[in-house]
């Protein structure tokens, strides 16, 4: 592609100069890629969970407990042997790319299955499966299990499955939710829990906003949005939302952050773009009111798309509070409008995603909280790929003041998850495979 863009940490030093656009596409870059593939092949399993679980007698979650059927393993004790044993049963040949080890102690145990695993089957959830089916037999093998408890061990591992899809009141986790939660193609790498995302990248807001974004332009792509003349605006709006592409999310969140506003960061994104001949002064009103006009359009769309995830860090970031970000999403986007006369993020979307959003978040409907949304929700999905970045990153700056917090849901797939380079640090990362 023609674009040339430098790339910028979450602390604005400049990490990659003059990288072509086409260099960050989840098509072409290496750690885009390891990102989307290694997300299908993990799995987290709670070892801690599944000892606590048989101890108390709990097996598939809230309300299902027998007493009597309790049973006491040392299983964090012996985290390591079950590791071993879980890494031979599930890799395909020897020095492949499996990967098990035991995290915090042997309290919890990261499983990435081989990728041969992943490329024989027709889904994603291998990495579930095989997770689950080799800690159950590791277990079998390390406590010399039998017929008479082997299906109490296996429901603190599996949870309800198979009486309900999802492994519900397990203690094996993947950050994917599992297909048939999904409410249309392509939406898989949508539908990830803020929370989770916030949890990941150890409350960093930039690069929670970085994973986010990534999950969901890869979703786009596969969704076959972004084709011919949308590929290049998709891929922008990746690049200087989520990439902090030419500095502008850092630059303009830094600029207003002591004492700025929504509005304020409307005032810099648009003295950006005039200032680098995105938008020009268009025709003037009787008024005095000045329209401009979009030199640029998929540009202007991107410095809309970088400006409102500014809006959200510094308005949420005043508050240490998500709930702000549905109604910065909508203002920042509104006041823009006014400012310009040119259409705001998403030609609207972001803006009528917020509206709908702050109904379901927070309103007289839900008690959630943006923490627990996904870009899979019916009311979040029609933004493409530019609003859930936005939530996440605005969970990374809570200071607690959800009802479900990244703690609540999100513990152990951030433990997990986060122990990989590529999740917890995407913009490093990436620019570091350009």
């Amino acid at each position: 592609m023609a674009d040339t863009i430098d790339l910028y940490s979450d602390r604005g030093a400049k990490l990659k100069a003059g990288v072509d656009l086409g260099a960050i596409s989840p098509l072409r870059n290496k750690a885009i890629k390891k990102i989307i593939h290694d997300t299908k092949r993990t799995a987290a399993v709670d070892l801690a969970g599944i000892e606590k679980a048989l101890a108390a007698g709990r097996f598939g979650g809230k309300g299902r407990q027998v007493p009597k059927k309790a049973m006491n393993f040392d299983v964090v004790k012996n985290a390591d042997k079950i590791v071993a044993k879980v890494a031979d049963l599930i890799k395909v040949d020897a020095g492949d790319d499996t990967n098990v080890k035991s995290l915090n102690g042997g309290k919890q145990m990261l499983v990435q299955v081989p990728s041969a695993r992943i490329e024989a089957g027709a889904e994603y959830v291998s990495s579930l499966t095989c997770a689950s089916m080799g800690t159950i037999q590791a277990m079998i093998d390390t406590f010399d299990l039998n017929m008479f408890n082997v299906p109490e061990v296996k429901a603190a591992i599996m949870g309800q499955y198979p009486q309900t899809m999802d492994l519900a009141g397990g203690n094996v986790k993947s950050i994917l939710e599992i297909p048939q939660k999904d409410e249309g193609l392509g939406h898989s790498l949508r539908n990830i829990m803020a929370n989770h995302l916030a949890a990941v990248t150890k409350k960093n807001a930039m690069n929670t906003a970085a994973l986010a974004g990534i999950y969901e332009q890869a979703g786009v792509f596969e969704m076959g949005n972004a084709l011919g003349m949308f590929e290049r605006n998709q891929l922008l709006g990746l690049a200087y939302q989520n990439l902090n592409a030419d500095n502008i999310v850092y630059g303009t969140t830094k600029a207003n952050g002591a004492t700025g506003t929504i509005g304020t960061v409307v005032h810099s994104i648009v003295e950006r773009g005039i200032e680098d001949g995105v938008i020009a002064p268009d025709k003037k009103m009787g008024s005095g009111y000045q329209m401009y006009k979009a030199n640029d359009v998929s540009m202007w769309n991107a410095y809309c798309a970088a400006g409102t995830l500014a809006a959200n860090l510094v308005n949420c970031g005043a508050g240490r509070s998500p709930q702000h970000t549905s109604s910065t999403l909508l203002y920042f986007n509104d006041i823009i409008e006014k400012e310009t006369g040119l259409p705001g993020c998403g030609w609207g979307k972001v803006q009528g995603t917020a509206v709908g959003f702050s109904f379901f978040s927070h309103s007289i409907y839900g008690g959630g909280g943006p923490g627990v949304f996904n870009g899979n929700h019916v009311v979040t999905r029609h933004s493409r790929g530019f609003a859930i970045p936005c939530v996440a990153a605005s969970v990374s700056l809570d200071a607690g003041v959800q009802m479900f917090t990244p703690e609540m849901t999100s513990g152990l797939v951030g433990e997990t998850f986060g122990s990989v380079d590529e999740f917890r640090e995407p913009i490093k990362a990436v620019a570091g495979a350009v």
